[in-house]
This record gives structure tokens, sequence and C-alpha cells, in this order.
């Protein structure tokens, strides 16, 4: 079953063109990966299927209602003077969401000693793990994640890797866009390769990688990336 797609999307912001004829389709119950350097148009991506972009040309589809997505990007939103807990309150009675979830969730990021924090004193990497608590805090069918585990120290990023397949595990289709490869490799069912708007590869990180590796023992996208697009991802 599909739950997001594209078809020959088009994007330009001026005379720069950000995203060059886009197909692309995920399916329900997987990590979609989107992978590609800073630029490479995956955030426009994401803008233009959430409905905070219009394409300029192609067509769009989501399986699910707004109130069934979830969405963490790179403008976090947070009420800087609120304390973390207070934060995720202010969608308790939006979404009808029990109390307790909320306290869940908080642990879930490792988040529940800050629960009384202020958002405005936490660092880059604790406000991005408490916009993910706020992401997931109404079990949403489909989840957008915008680099989740960037300025992430690695135990915690594996905390909410945990969490990403356990979303995953219990039916929700997760979109996810990152530069790291071995992240990718590791997490994702199905990932397409981003350069410069141009979608150049797609697959299984398995099938993408004996493609283009004569050995056909290692997982490396990142080696793949390189010799498709003749640079790295910085």
């Amino acid at each position: 079953m599909i739950s997001v797609s594209m078809k020959n999307v088009s994007k330009s912001f001026g005379k720069n063109k950000v995203l060059k004829d886009v197909t692309f389709e995920t399916h329900a119950g997987e990590i979609f990966g989107m992978l590609g350097p800073s630029g490479a148009g995956k955030t426009t991506i994401i803008n233009i299927l959430t409905k905070q972009l219009t394409a300029d040309s192609g067509t769009c589809y989501i399986s699910v209602n707004s109130h069934e997505i979830g969405l963490m990007l790179e403008h976090d939103g947070l009420f800087t003077k609120l304390s973390c807990l207070d934060n995720l309150v202010v969608f308790e009675d939006i979404y009808g969401i029990p109390h307790e979830r909320i306290l869940e969730a908080l642990e879930r990021v490792g988040l529940s000693d800050a629960k009384k924090t202020a958002a405005e004193q936490l660092s880059k990497g604790m406000r991005q793990r408490l916009v993910l608590a706020r992401a997931v805090l109404h079990k949403p069918k489909i989840l957008f994640l915008d680099e989740p585990t960037s300025a992430l120290d690695p135990m915690t990023a594996r905390g909410i890797h945990t969490l990403i397949r356990e979303l995953r595990d219990s039916g929700s289709t997760v979109f996810l866009t990152t530069h790291n490869m071995e992240e990718a490799t590791h997490l994702c069912d199905r990932v397409v390769m981003l350069h410069n708007g141009t979608i150049i590869e797609q697959g299984t990180p398995e099938d993408i990688c004996q493609r283009y590796n004569a050995t056909k023992t290692v997982l490396d996208l990142e080696s793949v990336f390189v010799q498709l697009t003749g640079g790295g991802l910085e």
C-alpha cells in the first residue's frame, strides 16, 4: 500500500531549480530514507509533501489526513519560555492525548530529568529530542523526520533509532532525510539518493550496494554516492 508518493515534481526558487522531475513512492509500515548532502532538495520535498510549499509541476499524494501526520523539521517551533513538559501539554487537548503518554514520550527521548527546564535553556541536541517527542505524541501514521539525529551523541542517536523502528513495527510509515549514509544503511528499509534536485538511485540499501560493489559483501552507501556523483556529502 502506497502511503506517500511524488510524480514528476519540479520546484524552482527564482532561477534556481531545486527539484527536477522527482518521482518516488513509499510503502505503508516502512522506514524510507531520502539521502543527500545539504542543499540537495530533501527539506523542500518534505515541505511540498506537507503543503508548506507548492510544487511548480507534478503531483503528490499522502494517504492520511493532517492529524495523522507527525513532523520533525529544521525549524523546531518550540515555545522557548515553556518547560519541556509544558511544550507537550499544549498538544494534549488538541490531539486528546493522555497525560501519561507525554511523560512516556519524554522518557523515551531521555528528557525526563529535564521536564521542568525551559526550552530556551536546552542544548541543540536536547531541543531535537523534545521536537521528536512532540512529533510522536499522537502516534502518527506517517512521520516526517528531517535530519533527526544530527547533533546527537551516538548513544542518544541509537535510542532514537530504536524508537523509530518501534514506530515502523507498529505500522507507521517513517520518512527520514539524512546525509548520514551509515545511519541510512542500517536503519532504512528503502532509500532514494538525491543529488542536485534529482533522484540518482533508489532501492533497498542492500540492493543498491550490491549493484555498485563488486565484492557484494560490504554495505556502504556513501561509496556508492561517491561513485555516482564524483563527490562526497559535504
